[in-house]
């Protein structure tokens, strides 16, 4: 059983989940998660709440929750030092676990920066039992090292070209700021990282302690040696599973079973040792909020928005138990306008770069309610049965969407809605009105694909690589060091001769689909068609691509014509200087701008449709 839930941790709030045991041990012992920084926090969600879910089955009641700044959180000062203001809010995490349940001691389980943080939080409480410390940075320096290697391997990566955007193109960053993959950090906060080494500061006032080091790239021997010269209780292992819980994309991650098997083994070690009474277990645990009692965040006044608003997580769906966070408006707002987010691949609810978190705050200050929610089998909403964890392109996406849009209607009394999604997301927005739901407008920000058949899956050649990758082939026929991969065997050449030919028939396959349209002849997956009817039923369309997408050529092969015919009312938008996810904060404002403007576009429609099938066009 679990319960989402905020918390104070100072002045301002925290968002998190509390897993109850079905039955409390003996020992009185809870565990805080302390997730990692940035996008490695992203990656390991299904892990973290498996361990979370883990640490319950044996008896023991877990927190996870996100820091000020992250998440689901309130937002956090720009200039804030978040290493400071992140470990209070694991001594809050605390605080609230011991309230709530009533244990004595807490153990914290912290992942990478999460474990350098959780050691500090233990060097300054008498009630952290134990720590849990899985692939830890030790050295603050050389964690930004990596950080920064990582930011420039990416820009290297996601740009054949080989441009590298300087920071020249942040907006609203203080001086000696740094984003690292969308999330920044403040000049304060790297200030304070460079100068942590553990080593160097005194063991944490601990009995025991676990860490899980990478067997890739094992750092930690020293950290572990020196807990054990402290006195405490300390076990070591090297285990595999790391690299593919963090640092591959969501929708790729694995929970890494030797790291989930080592947490639970030393956890029911602990509680045995720790057990005080022979007599029989506490049970059973029961939630300590009331039922009608919701839990909210109170959004602070910003600019003309008061501080009325409000944020709440709310459960729906009709087949599998859905999750998603609805931010309100002013209570005074008569306009009934809604916005649904949908997952952006396997990333959960917030988006890459907490995208989401703050499109719904915006957007709540000019009167929309914005849900962003999580599909089934993604983020904190639950697994249908016999399906995947993490599936970018679930068949039953339309059911879960058709409620959240149901959900709105009837609780809320939203008369207009819009669907918006980023990649995977923008995919499953143009299906649903392709579908015929109850929706008014689709924003969609960088579609790789529009159209899926369940027999597909991700590893197979995608119509994004056959029309982005023979451009990308052709600039590196100049670099000697594709042809020493090609020459050594470590290219795909029977790949690029498939997506060479397929790219040629995608060619030949739009000039027949624009002959069909002519005709009134209509095909299978004609996305042209499709966007007509579409916008024939009402419903405004607009597609924000970053510039050099492949989305954007297979739009135009696929709609042609259709794209050119319908002019306003299927709007294609292009934002230069972007990468896929919008991972740079001048151009994630950019995207933001361009979408409040679209979103406030909409004008009433006829439903009309002429005999010959004319799409139908504005009033007025």
């Amino acid at each position: 059983m679990s319960e989402a839930l905020y918390f104070p941790s100072g002045d301002h709030e925290l968002f998190g989940w509390l897993h109850w045991p079905a039955v409390m041990s003996p020992a009185k012992v809870g565990l805080v998660i302390c997730k990692p920084f940035g996008y490695e926090g992203l990656c390991v969600h299904r892990s973290v709440r498996t361990f979370a879910q883990n640490a319950a089955k044996h008896g023991v009641p877990s927190l996870r929750f996100d820091y000020q700044g992250c998440g689901d959180s309130a937002d956090i000062d720009p200039d804030e030092d978040q290493i400071t203001a992140w470990v209070e809010d694991i001594l809050a995490a605390v605080t609230e676990l011991r309230r709530r349940t009533g244990v004595e001691k807490v153990c914290l389980l912290g992942i990478r920066l999460g474990a350098l943080l959780a050691t500090l939080a233990a060097a300054r409480s008498t009630r952290i039992e134990g720590l849990l410390l899985v692939a830890p940075v030790i050295r603050g320096k050389r964690y930004l090292r990596e950080l920064r290697t990582a930011r420039l391997a990416s820009q290297l990566d996601s740009d054949p070209h080989g441009t590298i955007h300087r920071d020249t193109d942040l907006e609203a960053t203080t001086p000696g700021s740094f984003e690292f993959s969308g999330y920044m950090m403040s000049a304060a906060t790297i200030d304070t990282l460079s100068k942590i080494d553990l080593t160097k500061l005194p063991a944490p006032p601990v009995s025991h302690a676990l860490v899980l080091d990478r067997n890739d790239l094992p750092i930690a021997r020293s950290w572990y040696e020196a807990l054990l010269a402290a006195g405490v209780t300390t076990q070591y292992l090297e285990l595999t599973g790391f690299v593919q819980m963090a640092l591959v994309a969501p929708q790729l991650a694995v929970v890494p079973d030797a790291m989930a098997g080592a947490i639970g083994s030393w956890l029911k070690r602990l509680t045995k040792n720790l057990e005080q009474q022979t007599g029989p277990a506490i049970s059973p645990a029961s939630p300590s909020i009331p039922d009608n009692a919701t839990p909210e965040l109170k959004l602070p006044a910003n600019g003309s928005c008061d501080d009325s608003r409000r944020e709440h997580p709310i459960s729906f769906g009709s087949e599998a138990a859905l999750f998603g966070i609805l931010t309100q408006p002013s209570p005074t707002e008569v306009r009934r306008r809604g916005v649904i987010l949908i997952n952006a691949g396997a990333d959960q609810h917030m988006g890459a770069s907490r995208m989401y978190v703050s499109l719904a705050r915006r957007w709540s200050g000019s009167g929309y309610f914005v849900l962003r929610m999580d599909l089934a089998g993604l983020g904190d909403s639950d697994t249908r049965a016999d399906r995947p964890d993490d599936e970018v392109f679930p068949p039953a996406a339309l059911d879960d969407i058709r409620d959240a849009i149901a959900h709105l209607r009837e609780r809320y009394d939203i008369r207009e809605v819009t669907l918006m999604g980023l990649c995977s997301g923008a995919y499953h927005a143009l299906r649903a009105a392709a579908a015929g739901l109850a929706i008014e407008r689709v924003l969609m920000v960088n579609p790789q694909n529009y159209f899926w058949s369940e027999d597909m899956t991700l590893d197979d050649l995608q119509l994004a690589e056959v029309v982005r990758n023979p451009g990308v082939y052709r600039d590196r026929m100049q670099s000697a060091i594709a042809w020493r991969r090609l020459l050594s065997g470590r290219v795909n050449v029977w790949r690029i001769f498939k997506i060479y030919v397929y790219r040629q028939a995608l060619s030949s396959e739009a000039l027949l689909r624009n002959v069909a349209r002519a005709l009134r002849i209509r095909l299978r997956n004609d996305l042209g068609v499709e966007l007509e009817d579409i916008v024939g039923r009402g419903v405004q369309v607009t597609f924000i691509f970053a510039e050099r997408e492949p989305g954007i050529d297979l739009l135009k092969i696929l709609g042609g014509s259709s794209v050119r015919k319908l002019g306003d009312f299927c709007r294609v938008l292009i934002i230069k200087g972007a990468d896929h996810t919008f991972s740079r904060i001048g151009s994630r404002s950019a995207m933001e701008r361009v979408l409040t403007d679209e979103l406030n576009l909409l004008r009433p429609y006829s439903t009309r449709v002429s005999p010959k099938g004319q799409v139908a066009y504005p009033d007025g």
